[in-house]
Formats: structure tokens, C-alpha cells, sequence
């Protein structure tokens, strides 16, 4: 793994291990092949707090901007299938 997946993987460990899989989930699986506007998505996602990952997760929160919305229901999508 190299070095950016592995920073990648710290930030995505949080406080809660609900969070932890959904977020190394996607890094594991999704997030090598994405497009660079939907990695940069990410990263903006991983600097969101704890709060407002749980209540876009594992609630019926959701993100301000059209991107964050659209990358939050791909991850939902893909944990749940």
C-alpha cells in the first residue's frame, strides 16, 4: 500500500465503528479506481466531523454541496448492498 492509502486509511479511522467501515470500505474498494474530482470529494468528506458523517450515514442528514450528496449516496449504496 503506499503512502497516501495508508493516510488515507488513518483519517478513516474514527470515533465510531460504524464510520470506520463505511469509510475504509469505500478507500478499499472504490476509491483507487474514482475519478480525481470524486477522490477530492472524499478528502473533503474525511475532513467533515464525526457528527455529521454519522447523521449522512446513519441518518437522513445530508450534505450541502451536490457532490458530497451524490458521494454520500454511492458509499450508502455501495455498504448496503
Amino acid at each position: 500500500m503506499n503512502l497516501e492509502l495508508k493516510r488515507l486509511r488513518w483519517q478513516c479511522r474514527r470515533g465510531a465503528k460504524e464510520l470506520d467501515a463505511v469509510l475504509c470500505r469505500y478507500l478499499e474498494g472504490s476509491y483507487i479506481t474514482a475519478a480525481s474530482s470524486e477522490q477530492h470529494l472524499f478528502l473533503e468528506l474525511l475532513a467533515l466531523e464525526d457528527d455529521a458523517l454519522l447523521a449522512y450515514f446513519f441518518a437522513n442528514g445530508t450534505p450541502e454541496t451536490e457532490g458530497l450528496k451524490q458521494l454520500v449516496s454511492k458509499i450508502r449504496s455501495t455498504f448496503i448492498d
